[in-house]
């Protein structure tokens, strides 16, 4: 043990004292020690040990206890019958450079079972000082943290930690080291209340420096509340270690709490200033960092050289380059000899800026102070004349650079490569991707480097001339180089190229080939390029079992490019290929042939679906069943599918409840759409526009104008009425001739700043003219000519009819002139309405003459032009003209 001891004084003292030929010799162990390997022992400034009495003399009073008996060591030597060698072992259970000893111990050093007794185990003296236990217990911690804890709970139990800070700091150590801070809180409360210890800041900083070494902020924080909270006076050390780990972490509002401590107490560490102004120039809280730096003269700090290498780059980081250089102009005043990091630092804050002439001046500067330019200098002007654009320059020093030995950063190759993307120098920049690849850089990280500096640089087409050779090889064999490549090349519409390394790849892997064709679609479809995507598909290998994916993604492009017949082949393809559609598939086809106006094969398609009972549909496809359905007039399709919905619970959204309504208004009892419509505004949902008008139209068709009233006034508070909600009521109240509540809609209708629709005006038309209401009915048609509303189909078929209800034979030839000339022409219904005011004055032969003119101006005649003319033959008597046509009408199915 004295041995372990006095070797530790040897090293912690200035050897030239001993005339040691290289080996220490004690009375209990012989160990080598060669003193040429001895490490230099610097003082640390943590305070963490604090020696009770000389160590010399503890040294020779352990040296006295170990020489019982009084053995000549000569004899000693002679009568060794055997060396054996023991190599301590490193330390098993915690972190920190533990080197290896090689220890030489005779046989009597052995007990009878072949253990050390002392050193490494076996039984221990109860009577021993408590130094000795202190200096064995620090030896078992280099060997093993468990050793050492071991060995301390044996000094728990015979008593020897009363009033001993010295083992309970070993104990800490090792307990910091374990990361078990639960265990020190324990250890430090035993030192007090059971061991009689005074807790001081040695005993603090031993946990917080083993929160400093691995990189705890948050838990150094605590500790050091505790400390306070438990009224010991921390030291400069104690800031300093708690400053460097908050500095690392960037953890600023515990660096603030304990800088703010630190100036309270009086305690002055230089470092702790350093620290707070970093943490702030990286935050980028450069205000805070001018607050910190007006301290250090406010507090009279003899500040260091890294306080004032901080204070140069806090001002370079903020661009404050004058102040920069009058703190490295102080710095020299100081007494500091000039630094590389204080010039490094400000040509990179000069670059930043862009002015490199100041940069340049600095660099050219170097050798009068007796500097010379380093890595980072070097690095530092390539990157400045880079912002500058200055290719010329940044090409110079980057030659300068590696002509030195020194090796470029990836920083410095991203500008080079962006320089000469920018300058369009393509063999500069294959020699640099070349420099990348020797440098071991990632194929693939170089590659997103070059595409994101000719991106940049607005020059991306350049890029398939600098892909090539050994580069272009890997890319063809890695296939996420090729991935990259291409994606790129599909982005910028190179399809041409991106076609060609897909031809060209070396990599065979069907299922990864499959999903990159799907992403390269997809992403033609995302940018727009419908016509790149076609061109990839086409350049597919061709399967007999085609891609699900790839084809339904393939149809959707063609649906939105109005190219149906080839989105059709596709799905007949699939079709025939057996491959099973899936939700995605289906909903695509459904929504290709809805777009196309084939609502039949649409239906065809749900149909299938209904088959399938792995397939739900999800809303999506639900709303366009419901459109399908509606645009179809299958009303039981609607109800089935309505109740279904309601019936299976799916989630209903905004969305689906505006096309429940809007779909099965007339497919659902009005008590039922009443319900789920306040179901919809109970739930918090907004009715659209089309919404309020369906609403509208089923109430008032139905007569139920007390709701319509309570539609058009929550429409109207929302804003939500337009000029077909008002032409809806219109028509309601025509319908039921309730022509005081029409005008009054009308004029409503007007105040709202909506003009009034030849909608509205057919329906004051018709309502006026079957009400009899003649007067009106000219004043209607009056002010359509006023307003320039020219008449549709249905205006001149209104006035036909109503004239040819009077039997006005005479206005009605002028308004089927009017018609004619208007570049109409007769419709179906103008014709059928001609039939029966033909019929109603007596003109039977001009009713029959019109059916034949209707075939001749491709006008089919359908059930009510026979009926029409039927009832005009029967009506003047003609009855055998009117059995014919009524055999005819048979024969023709009606």
């Amino acid at each position: 043990m004295a041995a372990i001891k006095f070797a530790s004084l040897v090293e912690s003292n200035d050897t030239q004292k001993f005339n040691f030929s290289g080996y220490v010799h004690t009375t209990a162990v012989f160990m080598i020690i060669p003193f040429s390997k001895l490490k230099n022992i610097r003082v640390s400034r943590l305070d963490n040990v604090e020696l009770s009495e000389p160590v010399l003399e503890k040294a020779s009073k352990f040296s006295s206890e170990f020489k019982k008996g009084k053995r000549n060591i000569w004899m000693r030597f002679r009568s060794l019958s055997k060396v054996k060698e023991f190599t301590v072992p490193e330390r098993n259970d915690a972190k920190g450079e533990n080197g290896k000893g090689a220890v030489l111990l005779c046989d009597k050093d052995f007990d009878d079972g072949g253990n050390l007794v002392d050193l490494f185990g076996g039984d221990f003296d109860p009577e021993m000082s408590v130094e000795r236990c202190n200096v064995m217990l620090e030896n078992r911690e280099r060997i093993s943290d468990g050793k050492a804890m071991e060995f301390f709970r044996w000094m728990r139990s015979k008593g020897k930690l009363k009033w001993n800070v010295n083992a309970y700091k070993v104990a800490l150590r090792v307990l910091g080291r374990r990361r078990d801070w639960d265990g020190a809180e324990i250890m430090i409360q035993e030192m007090v209340n059971e061991s009689g210890c005074e807790l001081s800041f040695q005993v603090f900083n031993t946990v917080i420096y083993a929160c400093n070494k691995q990189g705890f902020a948050e838990i150094g924080g605590k500790w050091f509340r505790m400390m306070l909270d438990m009224g010991v006076r921390p030291n400069v050390a104690t800031f300093g270690m708690l400053m460097s780990l908050y500095q690392k972490g960037l953890v600023v509002q515990e660096a603030e709490f304990t800088f703010s401590k630190m100036r309270s107490l009086k305690i002055m560490c230089e470092s702790a200033y350093s620290a707070m102004i970093t943490i702030y120039t990286r935050l980028r809280l450069h205000d805070k960092a001018e607050e910190v730096i007006g301290l250090l003269k406010e507090d009279k700090v003899m500040m260091n050289k890294e306080n004032w290498l901080v204070l140069i780059n806090a001002y370079s980081q903020q661009g404050k380059l004058q102040k920069a250089e009058l703190a490295l102009i102080s710095m020299h005043k100081a007494g500091f000899p000039p630094h590389i990091v204080a010039y490094n630092t400000m040509i990179t804050g000069y670059g930043k800026v862009f002015d490199m002439d100041a940069a340049q001046s600095l660099f050219l500067n170097l050798e009068k102070v007796g500097l010379k330019p380093d890595e980072t200098t070097y690095r530092s002007m390539i990157e400045g004349w880079g912002r500058m654009d200055n290719y010329k320059e940044a090409e110079r020093y980057y030659k300068e650079l590696k002509g030195l030995g020194f090796s470029p950063n990836s920083s410095n190759l991203y500008t080079m490569i962006k320089l000469q993307a920018k300058h369009g120098d393509e063999e500069g920049a294959i020699k640099t991707l070349n420099e990348m690849i020797a440098m071991d850089c990632q194929y693939s990280s170089v590659l997103g480097i070059l595409i994101q500096a000719y991106e940049r640089a607005g020059k991306f087409d350049k890029v398939p001339s600098v892909v090539t050779g050994s580069f272009y090889e890997h890319v063809l064999i890695n296939q996420t180089s090729c991935s990259i490549l291409v994606m790129a090349y599909v982005k910028h519409s190179l399809v041409t190229d991106a076609v060609k390394v897909l031809q060209d790849k070396r990599w065979k892997d069907p299922i990864f080939e499959d999903n990159l064709y799907h992403l390269l679609i997809c992403s033609c479809k995302e940018f727009g390029h419908l016509e790149d995507a076609i061109k990839i598909f086409g350049s597919m290998r061709n399967s007999s079992k085609p891609n699900l994916h790839i084809i339904s993604t393939m149809i959707d492009i063609y649906t939105v490019m109005n190219r149906f017949k080839e989105a059709e082949n596709l799905y007949m393809k699939l079709k025939s290929s057996g491959v099973a559609l899936d939700l995605i598939a289906f909903s695509i086809v459904v929504r290709m042939y809805m777009k196309s106006g084939s609502l039949e094969d649409a239906c065809s398609v749900l149909e299938i679906i209904d088959n399938r009972a792995d397939i739900l549909p999800d809303v999506y496809l639900l709303r366009d069943m419901l459109r399908i359905y509606q645009r179809l007039d299958m009303r039981d399709k609607l109800s089935d599918l309505y109740y279904q919905i309601l019936k299976t619970g799916i989630p209903l959204d905004q969305e689906m409840y505006n096309c429940l309504i809007n779909c099965c208004a007339r497919a659902l009892p009005v008590d039922e759409l009443t319900r789920i419509f306040d179901e919809m505004l109970q739930c918090g949902f907004e009715p659209n526009t089309i919404t309020f008008n369906v609403m509208l139209d089923v109430y008032g068709k139905c007569g139920l104008f007390r709701k319509v009233g309570r539609i058009y006034r929550l429409a109207k508070g929302r804003g939500l009425l337009d000029v077909v909600s008002y032409n809806t009521i219109v028509g309601s109240y025509s319908k039921y001739k309730d022509l005081n509540k029409m005008s009054s809609t009308i004029r409503k209708m007007q105040f709202n700043g909506f003009s009034v629709s030849l909608e509205a005006y057919n329906c004051m038309l018709d309502a006026y003219g079957k009400k009899g209401e003649m007067e009106k009915f000219k004043d209607v048609l009056q002010r359509m000519k006023e307003t320039r509303c020219a008449p549709d189909h249905y205006t001149y078929n209104i006035i036909i009819n109503i004239y040819g209800e009077r039997g006005w034979i005479e206005e009605v030839s002028d308004v089927l002139t009017e018609l004619k000339e208007s570049g109409l022409g007769p419709d179906l219904y103008s014709y059928n309405t001609l039939i029966k005011a033909y019929g109603i004055a007596g003109m039977v032969d001009d009713a029959v003459s019109l059916v034949k003119e209707m075939r001749q101006n491709g006008v089919e005649p359908d059930k009510a032009t026979y009926s029409n003319l039927v009832t005009a033959l029967q009506n003047n008597d003609m009855f055998l003209e009117a059995v014919k046509w009524s055999l005819w009408m048979k024969q023709m199915g009606f």
